[in-house]
C-alpha cells in the first residue's frame, strides 16, 4: 500500500504555495496596459525590435527568403542585414496565423506579445528541468520565482522583445544544462544548441568557446568518461552550423566572409573544432595519459587559430573593423548596451545596480560553490556561463544579457539552501548570510538602493531622458509623418526603424553598423553647420527632415549644431520649409 503524507487541517502545503507565488509573480510580470499598448499600438521596447518587425512584415509581403536587403533604407541600393531568418520565420508564421481572425495591425501586435511570452514558457520549463535534476523541486521552484524577478530577463522577455537576445538565452541555456548532464545525446543537444546560437547571431561566441574548451579540457583530465559528450557536442555543431548557415544565406554569399555574422571564418572553427573533438575521441585509445591529450588539443587548437587569423585577420579586431572614428564616438559609444559600467555611474544611470550586483554574485557564488559545495559539475558549467557575462557587461553593458539567464539558478539553489538553514539550529549565524546571498541574487531588492542614489544625487544624472526618445518613436508621434507623400527622411539615427515601421518613407540612417554613409550622413547633417545640413540635404536626395527636440544629435563644433538651433526655432533655412504636425516631432519639407 503507498505511504501518504499526514497535512495537517488548515495547513498549507510549502510546495503549493511556492507554486502560488510563481503563478502570481508570472501574472504580475507585465503591465497590462503595456500588453494593450503592445497589440493595439505595436509599443516595442527597443530599436531592434522595431526593426525586426520591419523585416518579418517584408518577408510577409512577399521579400524573399535570401533577400535580407532592408530597401527602404538608403535606397536604391538598400542595407543588407546581418540578423537571422531563423528568428524571423517563426515571428512570421505568429502573424500569418492571426491575421485572418485579427487583421493585420492587431495579429502584428499580438504576435509581438505572443513570441516572448511563448518563449519565456520555453525557458521557465528548461529553468525548471535543469535545476530541478542538480538541485531539488523546491530549487526549481524557487529558480522559477526569481526569474520573474531578474530584470535581465524580465526585460528581454518583456512584451514586444522581439529581438533575438531572448533566443540566444535559452539556447545558452539549454546548453549549460546538457553539459552538466553529460553523456551522447545530451553533447548532440548542447552542440546543435551551440550552432543555433551562432546562426542567430555572434554575441554568444565568447561563451560557445568556452563551452568547447571545458568540454575539452574535461575530456583530458579524466578520459573515457567525458568522451561522449565531447563527441557529440563535436558531431552536432560541426552537422548543424553550416546547415543552418546555408538554410539562411544565399548560395552567391556562401564564400563571402563575414565578421559579424556566422561566415566562413566562423565555419571554419565550428568545423574545425567538430573534427578535433570527433579526431580526440577515436584516438582516445591512443592517449592513455594527460600530456598525450593535451598535447593534441594545444596542436589542433593552434592550427585553427592560425587559420582564421590568416583567413579574416580582420575578423580579429572584432565585428566593427571598417568603423570610422566619427562614427563610432558619436554614435556606436553613445549607446546604453555599448556602455561600461563606470560610465553608467558616471552619468548618474543607478539602475545599472538592478543588473551588474546580481550577476556579480550570482558568478562569484558559482566560482566558490565550484570547489566548496556538491555539484560541482552543475556549479561549474554555471560559473564557466556567468563570467563572459560579467567580464565583458563591466566594459559593454549588452555582455550581461546572456549571463543574466543564470542568475536564477544561483538564487534558487542559494534561497533553497538558506530556507535548509533557517530551521537548522547547528547552522548558528550562518543561515543569516546564506540568507544574505540569497536576498542579493534577487535583483528587484536592488531597486531600493537605485532609488535612494537617484534621490540622494538626482543632479548626478546627465544622461538622456528615454521618456522623450520614446514619445518620438510612438505611434501617435509617427503617425501624422506616415500621413506625408512618400519620401526619403533624414531624422535622428534612434528614430530610423521606427520610421520605417510605421511610415511608407524611406530612411538614411538607422543604428546599424553596415550602413556607414547614413550613419556619417546624420551625424554630420544633424550635428554639423548649415553647409553641412545642406550637402545631406542634396547628396541623399531628402524630402522631409525631422526632428526630436528631447533628443538632439550631438554637436560636432562649439556651437549648437544647426539643426538642433533649427528645432528650437532659433534658426530659419530657405531650403526648408516648416510641417506642422501634431505631436513632439519637428518637419520640414525640403523645398526644391
Amino acid at each position: 500500500m503507498p505511504s501518504a503524507v499526514a497535512v495537517s487541517p488548515g495547513r498549507i502545503d510549502p510546495r503549493t504555495l511556492l507554486w502560488v507565488l510563481v503563478a502570481l509573480s508570472l501574472a504580475t510580470m507585465n503591465a497590462p496596459h503595456d500588453v494593450w499598448d503592445t497589440v493595439r499600438h505595436l509599443r516595442v521596447p527597443d530599436t531592434d525590435d522595431a526593426m525586426r518587425l520591419v523585416e518579418v512584415r517584408d518577408l510577409l509581403s512577399g521579400q524573399g527568403w535570401y533577400d535580407n536587403v532592408q530597401h527602404r533604407f538608403l535606397a536604391p541600393a538598400g542595407v543588407p542585414s546581418h540578423w537571422s531568418r531563423l528568428v524571423d520565420a517563426p515571428i512570421a508564421g505568429l502573424i500569418a496565423a492571426l491575421r485572418p481572425f485579427l487583421g493585420e495591425a492587431l495579429a502584428m501586435g499580438a504576435a509581438a506579445v505572443l513570441w516572448p511570452a511563448l518563449l519565456f514558457g520555453l525557458y521557465g520549463a528548461v529553468l525548471y528541468r535543469g535545476v530541478r535534476a542538480s538541485f531539488g523541486s523546491r530549487a526549481a521552484l524557487l529558480a522559477l520565482l526569481a526569474a520573474t524577478q531578474t530584470f535581465g530577463i524580465t526585460l528581454q522577455f518583456q512584451p514586444g522583445r522581439v529581438d533575438h537576445h531572448n533566443m540566444q538565452i535559452l539556447a545558452m541555456l539549454g546548453l549549460a544544462f546538457s553539459m552538466i548532464r553529460g553523456g551522447f545525446r545530451d553533447g548532440l543537444v548542447a552542440g546543435a544548441l551551440a550552432a543555433l546560437s551562432l546562426a542567430i547571431g555572434l554575441e554568444g561566441l565568447p561563451t560557445i568557446a568556452l563551452a568547447a574548451l571545458y568540454l575539452a579540457g574535461d575530456w583530458c583530465l579524466r578520459g573515457r568518461p567525458a568522451e561522449a559528450v565531447l563527441a557529440g557536442f563535436g558531431l552536432a555543431l560541426g552537422g548543424a552550423a553550416p546547415l543552418l548557415f546555408a538554410a539562411q544565406t544565399a548560395p552567391g554569399l556562401w564564400t563571402v566572409p563575414r565578421c559579424d555574422a556566422l561566415s566562413p571564418p566562423w565555419l571554419w572553427l565550428a568545423l574545425g573544432g567538430s573534427a578535433l573533438a570527433v579526431a580526440s575521441v577515436a584516438l582516445a585509445p591512443r592517449l592513455g595519459s594527460i600530456r598525450a591529450r593535451a598535447a593534441l588539443l594545444g596542436f589542433g587548437g593552434s592550427l585553427l587559430v592560425a587559420g582564421f587569423a590568416l583567413a579574416a585577420p580582420d575578423c580579429l579586431g572584432g565585428p566593427f573593423p571598417e568603423m570610422p572614428a566619427l562614427v563610432r564616438t558619436h554614435w556606436l559609444l553613445t549607446v546604453n548596451e555599448m556602455a561600461s559600467v563606470p560610465k553608467f555611474v558616471a552619468r548618474g544611470q543607478w539602475e545599472v545596480l538592478v543588473f551588474y550586483p546580481v550577476a556579480l554574485l550570482a558568478t562569484l557564488t558559482a566560482t566558490w560553490m565550484t570547489w566548496r559545495g556538491p555539484q560541482r559539475r552543475a556549479w561549474s558549467v554555471t560559473a564557466l556561463f556567468l563570467w563572459p557575462g560579467l567580464i565583458l557587461g563591466y566594459f559593454q553593458f549588452r555582455g550581461l544579457y546572456i549571463a543574466a539567464g543564470f542568475v536564477p539558478p544561483v538564487a534558487g539553489a542559494v534561497i533553497d539552501r538558506a530556507l535548509a538553514a533557517a530551521g537548522d539550529p547547528r547552522e548558528g549565524a550562518r543561515r543569516w548570510g546564506i540568507a544574505a546571498l540569497g536576498c542579493g541574487l534577487v535583483s528587484t531588492l536592488w531597486m531600493a538602493p537605485a532609488t535612494l542614489a537617484e534621490a540622494l544625487a538626482p543632479a548626478s544624472r546627465t544622461a538622456s531622458d528615454p521618456a522623450g526618445a520614446a514619445a518620438c518613436q510612438g505611434d501617435a508621434a509617427l503617425r501624422p509623418l506616415g500621413a506625408l507623400p512618400s519620401g526619403t527622411v533624414l531624422a535622428p539615427i534612434f528614430l530610423g526603424p521606427a520610421i520605417l515601421l510605421r511610415t511608407s518613407h524611406r530612411i538614411v540612417a538607422a543604428p546599424y553598423h553596415r550602413a556607414i554613409p547614413g550613419l556619417l550622413a546624420a551625424i554630420e547633417g544633424l550635428g554639423g553647420t548649415e553647409a553641412d545640413l545642406d550637402r545631406v540635404l542634396r547628396d541623399f536626395g531628402i524630402r522631409y527632415l525631422v526632428a526630436c527636440p528631447d533628443r538632439p544629435m550631438a554637436d560636432l563644433q562649439a556651437e549648437p549644431a544647426f539643426a538642433t538651433r533649427l528645432a528650437r526655432g532659433a534658426a530659419r533655412s530657405g531650403r526648408l520649409e516648416p510641417v506642422e504636425l501634431p505631436g513632439p516631432l519637428k518637419v520640414w519639407r525640403v523645398v526644391p
